[in-house]
């Protein structure tokens, strides 16, 4: 419990100390990958959060190792609270009334899902047989990159309203979930007793290269997103997502049993279908008619308009020449 409840503030933490660096850069673009690394590798405070993510990771897998997947995901979902004070206080970003009953309708459904554990009966899964993980994430995986394309498409066009970073949080929610089932199954594999072995082993399964890909894209992708959008509402239906597809596919892939119990089995699938009805009415943009950065930066230029009319001229007349000598 205590490495969840750790893993929720380095994480809250990380997000947030992220968005405040990006907010100071230039626009970044997921084409120009190199460019955009350059970019936040040059800022100190991107360094920082990115280094409370990383310890995040840390305690995210010590609590795999004690905790069902699905009593983990509702803890870190616990932290949604903290990320959205931290967003308020630190970035300046307020939550419509709309958006602050959905998440508090998030954080109930994952209260139900936890109230489905129990204890005694829950098992923690320790591995997974490799073609099912594959059969479930590479799907996911192209799934993703594709809505994160159309959500992109769709931000181009300077006309459309700006996005509240809904499709960009599924679309990222996914890669990271797949992120979350590759270290539940590194967790699988570590040892104290036989620590080459395990290594051997990690290598073996697709977990690492499962990683490798979702941390790359995902980074990408996420940084892009978290400077196009509010932190406290893309981070939000990001964390959803991966908790909801980590605790459904995960529970599946692992073996960890559903509820026997009828009250606890209503519970952890009304909760299941609460969350994903609140996602899907979310709203889809923000109310200001502005185009969305991305669309400002990448419009073309507007052709120079002719200089103003003197105020006291009637409409269509232009200015008077002055008169010649004589």
């Amino acid at each position: 419990m205590a490495a969840a409840l750790l893993a929720n503030v380095l994480y809250s933490t990380g997000f947030v100390l992220e968005k405040r660096a990006l907010a100071a850069l230039p626009v970044v673009d997921i084409r120009r990958p190199a460019h955009l690394l350059r970019l936040v590798l040059g800022s100190p405070l991107w360094i920082g959060g990115s280094l409370a993510l990383a310890a995040g990771f840390g305690a995210q897998l010590a609590v795999y190792r004690t905790l069902p997947i699905a009593a983990a995901q509702g803890i870190f979902v616990s932290g949604l609270v903290l990320l959205v004070l931290l967003s308020s206080r630190l970035l300046g970003e307020e939550t419509t009334g709309r958006e602050r009953y959905a998440l508090g309708a998030i954080l109930l459904a994952l209260l139900m899902v936890v109230l489905s554990l129990s204890e005694g009966s829950d098992t923690v899964g320790r591995g997974a047989p490799a073609p099912l993980v594959l059969t479930v994430c590479l799907p996911t995986l192209a799934t993703g990159v594709w809505l994160y394309r159309a959500a992109e498409r769709r931000a181009r066009h300077r006309h459309r309203m700006p996005s509240t970073g809904v499709e960009y949080g599924v679309a990222v929610g996914l890669l990271y979930g797949v992120s979350s089932l590759a270290i539940k199954g590194v967790s699988s594999y570590l040892s104290t007793t036989d620590l080459a072995g395990a290594v051997v082993a990690v290598l073996r399964s697709p977990y690492p290269y499962l990683l490798l890909f979702t941390g790359a894209f995902g980074l990408v992708m996420s940084q892009a997103a978290l400077q196009r959008c509010r932190a406290s509402l893309i981070v939000p239906v990001c964390t959803t997502v991966t908790c909801l597809f980590t605790a459904v596919l995960g529970t599946l892939a692992f073996g960890e049993a559903l509820p026997q119990d009828p009250v606890r089995l209503a519970l952890r699938l009304a909760g299941t279908a609460l969350a994903v009805s609140v996602l899907l009415a979310m709203p889809r943009h923000d109310t200001a008619p502005e185009p969305t950065v991305l669309a400002k930066e990448l419009m073309p230029h507007e052709p120079r308009r002719p200089p103003a009319e003197d105020p006291g001229l009637s409409p269509g007349q232009g200015p008077v020449a002055p008169a010649g000598p004589g």
